[in-house]
């Protein structure tokens, strides 16, 4: 079943240039397309696609402000952001947001699409150019600290806490009785709320917070 995707961007000839690369890929179905935030929220009720490929500076709120109206309304949503701006603070603040990739628009085409496959699988997907930029300023125990107070679902709870104790997604969906797919979301969701890029940053956070 190919991956439906929303594409959503202010200018009209970097959507059409995204669809044109997406609808070359079997795995992959563009649904629809969105100009701005509104037309982004209305258009994810309707077509309910997995993923949302997100500029960040959408009128009339930026993406970032979407794509948390997004994944208040739709947690197992799949937001990918896709934007000009390599910028770190606007990459802790999308990952904050629920996120679950950062590329910038100068990313070779095969990068857009790993990063659409890895979100999919539930990974979190930062540009290799942001990776760098997360390296000489790691997200702090300031920062996990400040996190703490975003509400986490009790599902949530529970996949962090088998994550954070080594099992895979495959261990936790038999131990949790749920699909591979809804791990993925929640591992996914976790990431991205507490702006955290893998699975060493998780252990971490469930020590701190002695969730273990």
């Amino acid at each position: 079943m190919p991956i439906r995707i929303l594409i959503a961007d202010d200018h009209a000839v970097v959507r059409s240039g995204l669809k044109a690369l997406l609808r070359a890929d079997p795995d992959l179905e563009v649904v629809g397309e969105a100009g701005d935030g509104v037309e982004v929220v209305r258009l994810v009720e309707e077509l309910h696609p997995d993923v949302v490929l997100l500029d960040i500076t959408m009128p009339p709120d930026n993406g970032i402000e979407t794509a948390k109206r997004l994944k208040a309304q739709h947690p197992e949503l799949i937001v990918l952001f896709l934007t000009m701006h390599e910028d770190e603070t606007l990459l802790h603040e999308a990952l904050r947001a629920g996120a679950a990739g950062y590329v910038i628009k100068r990313a070779e085409e095969s990068e857009i699409i790993e990063a659409i496959r890895a979100a999919n699988r539930g990974d979190i997907y930062v540009h290799p150019a942001m990776t760098r930029a997360l390296l000489h300023q790691p997200v702090t125990t300031e920062h996990r600290r400040g996190v703490q107070a975003i509400a986490l679902t009790r599902r949530e709870l529970d996949v962090l806490r088998l994550l954070a104790k080594g099992n895979t997604n495959r261990q936790i969906a038999a131990l949790l009785s749920l699909s591979m797919r809804t791990v993925e979301n929640h591992r996914a969701n976790l990431m991205g709320k507490l702006g955290l890029v893998s699975r060493v940053e998780l252990v971490n956070y469930a020590e701190e917070h002695k969730l273990l």
